[in-house]
């Protein structure tokens, strides 16, 4: 028969959901032997969203074998949390990355949300923040986060406000993912299960099974997953995303990934100069005369540091 080509819509380690790019059937498959994962240090070979080639094994088991992943446009890792030297692949081929935040009821914190959009800077991919709950907040919050959405749309992040519940805001994010690969984030809590299914009822995210294929058990890891809302147009939910650190970034380099430090760069008395004490820095300039928001600053000190202010 042949390499078929398919994509990536589910991973558990070891087995994979490939659609068939040809009639769309879904085939569980495991990799080829050993497989090297493109030069990444990276705990997982393949990621969601990657297309592959692949064989059927066997068509009345419904298994396949992968024998290469065709090169990705871009991928986001995050640090494994048990191998200190290796990241964890969370997806790859994402056109954007969109985080769904809440100023109250559970507060996302702006140390969370920045480092959320320098960590997805530094992987190239467009950043678009969701700001839900819009019922829950008071005046005094709608005028917080209207500054707040002002802000970041000036950054080049595009902003919007919904409310799930009341359908506020729906149609916004329906566009905004629409003919889109979208990796989708946020705290557990914010309402990311309800948006998704408020728009496209028939996926029913919160109600999905974690399991291995071909009854292996279950796992108690959760795995990110892939959703067609409509043709061409796709989520990938990572509940693991949430820990999206600063994966083999350089103290050097986080400067470079904050849009309103990076335009700065060139304008330091110093080449090498961190923006925290040196004289002549252009960017502590900027802070003191406003044009750098201080909470942005605060959260790059922060990063700096290698404290977290992600809560």
């Amino acid at each position: 028969m042949g390499l078929i080509r398919g994509l990536v819509l589910r991973s558990t380690g070891s087995w994979y959901d490939v659609r068939d790019s040809r009639d769309g059937h879904i085939w569980q498959c495991r990799l080829k032997g050993k497989f090297k994962a493109l030069g990444l240090k990276v705990t997982n070979p393949i990621a969601v969203g990657d297309y592959v080639n692949f064989e059927v094994e066997n068509e009345g088991e419904n298994f396949g074998i992968i024998h290469e992943i065709v090169p990705r446009e871009n991928y986001v890792i995050r640090r494994s949390v048990h191998k200190t030297a290796h990241a964890h692949l969370i997806a790859a081929n994402v056109d954007q990355a969109i985080l769904i935040a809440t100023l109250v009821f559970p507060r996302t914190s702006l140390g969370f949300i920045d480092r959320f959009l320098v960590a997805i800077e530094s992987f190239r991919i467009p950043g678009v923040l969701v700001f839900n709950k819009q019922d829950l907040l008071d005046d005094e919050m709608k005028g917080f986060q209207a500054e707040l959405m002002e802000l970041y749309t000036s950054l080049g992040y595009r902003c919007i406000a919904t409310t799930a519940l009341a359908e506020l805001g729906l149609e916004d994010f329906k566009q905004i993912l629409k003919g889109k690969v979208s990796l989708l984030s946020g705290h557990s809590g914010v309402g990311k299960s309800t948006l998704v299914n408020a728009i496209a009822p028939d996926l029913d995210i919160k109600t999905q099974e974690v399991s291995t294929f071909a009854n292996k058990g279950v796992h108690t890891t959760t795995f990110a997953e892939m959703f067609e809302l409509e043709k061409g147009t796709f989520i990938i939910d990572s509940p693991g995303i949430k820990e999206l650190g600063l994966a083999d970034m350089e103290k050097e380099e986080i400067s470079h990934y904050f849009p309103e430090m990076r335009e700065r760069l060139n304008e330091c008395r110093f080449n090498n100069c961190q923006h925290i004490n040196e004289p002549g820095c252009a960017v502590k300039d900027a802070v003191s005369e406003g044009k750098i928001a201080i909470t942005r600053y605060e959260s790059y000190l922060s990063m700096m540091l290698g404290d977290d202010n992600r809560k």
